[in-house]
């Protein structure tokens, strides 16, 4: 199992404290308020209602849309519904993707964004993320759109994961995921901070969303789950002052990160940057009670997300002042 951000208890474990400022994940620290739940939430079977799909097509502009057990469960089948192709997957991204499209008979390629345009050629599927995750890098629209209709027309697939797009909506090609062979995973883990209900959408072409759904199988979305998301899809105004807050908290973390001497790039929830000394960062932090994600492969540096409060904001400013204070080791 691949390794990621929120993982708490091996902090605890490692570290022996409980008082952890958790920065890892990039996760709205301002979840939605979930409201009332109604008294048989937890007793009927969970029926898949309309209405969530609907919702969730209005929010995020997308003709149809596909409710699943959080887009890994849409990551982890994709694979399942192709005969062996050759997959390039953007990197570095969000790991799952690479994982999962190694399996089941493809064959894989990782590459950077910015040779994803000669790499379409000999590509039957591409994978984005977008913006991406861990570095924040974006794809303009307009490109994805032209890299969806090259790979469609002989068969193949364009894979756009908008996980983190709900602050840069100007990107998102889920308007046009209607077309053959353009795929679109929303998330509403990360702006709406509901990553505990494991609720994703997938925007495609109905054919395809009818085969995942037969592969998905019934009852793949709890009932509370379904009602809490519901409410949250259709609160505009939750969502505009949301919005506004996380580009506000973006732009605070980048400037107070500069501040130190780090030249980072990201998302309003989430900001990365390249560390020669990312283990000894990671450190560092840990032992301040600050739990930051580390990565040491192709994508070597740190990613960080938003602290929760002004408690939480001055904690981090003091463990980067004593960053910039420590002599290189």
């Amino acid at each position: 199992m691949l390794e990621h951000g929120g993982n708490l208890r091996d902090a605890m474990l490692r570290f022996g404290r409980d008082d952890w400022l958790d920065l890892s994940t990039g996760i709205n620290p301002h979840w939605y308020p979930a409201p009332a739940l109604p008294g048989n939430a937890w007793h009927r079977l969970p029926e898949a209602d309309p209405e969530l799909a609907l919702a969730a097509a209005d929010y995020y502009g997308a003709p149809q849309m596909l409710p699943v057990a959080g887009t890994q469960a849409a990551i982890q089948a994709l694979p399942r519904l192709r005969k062996p192709s050759r997959v390039t997957v953007a990197a570095p991204s969000y790991a799952e993707h690479a994982h999962h499209w190694s399996e089941h008979g493809h064959t894989l390629t990782q590459t950077p964004y910015d040779e994803l345009d000669a790499a379409v050629a000999h590509s039957d599927v591409m994978v984005v993320c977008n913006p991406n995750n861990p570095t924040g890098a974006s794809v303009p629209a307009a490109q994805l759109l032209e890299w969806a209709g090259q790979l469609a027309a002989r068969g193949g697939w364009l894979v756009v994961d908008e996980a983190f797009g709900d602050t840069a909506q100007e990107n998102s090609v889920a308007a046009h995921s209607g077309r053959p062979g353009l795929i679109v995973l929303r998330s509403v883990g990360k702006f709406f901070g509901l990553a505990g209900i494991r609720l994703g959408f997938v925007a495609a072409h109905p054919d395809l969303l009818h085969a995942l759904a037969d592969l998905l199988g019934p009852w793949t979305i709890s009932g509370p789950a379904q009602h809490i998301a519901l409410a949250a899809l259709r609160d505009q105004q939750w969502q505009a002052d949301t919005r506004d807050q996380l580009l506000a908290g973006g732009k605070r973390l980048r400037r107070l990160l500069a501040a130190h001497g780090i030249q980072s790039n990201g998302t309003a929830l989430f900001q990365w940057w390249s560390e020669p000394r990312a283990e000894t960062f990671w450190q560092h932090m840990a032992e301040r009670g600050i739990w930051v994600r580390l990565f040491k492969r192709a994508a070597r540096g740190i990613r960080l997300g938003l602290p929760p409060d002004d408690n939480g904001w001055r904690r981090l400013e003091t463990a980067l002042q004593e960053w910039t204070n420590k002599e290189p080791t």
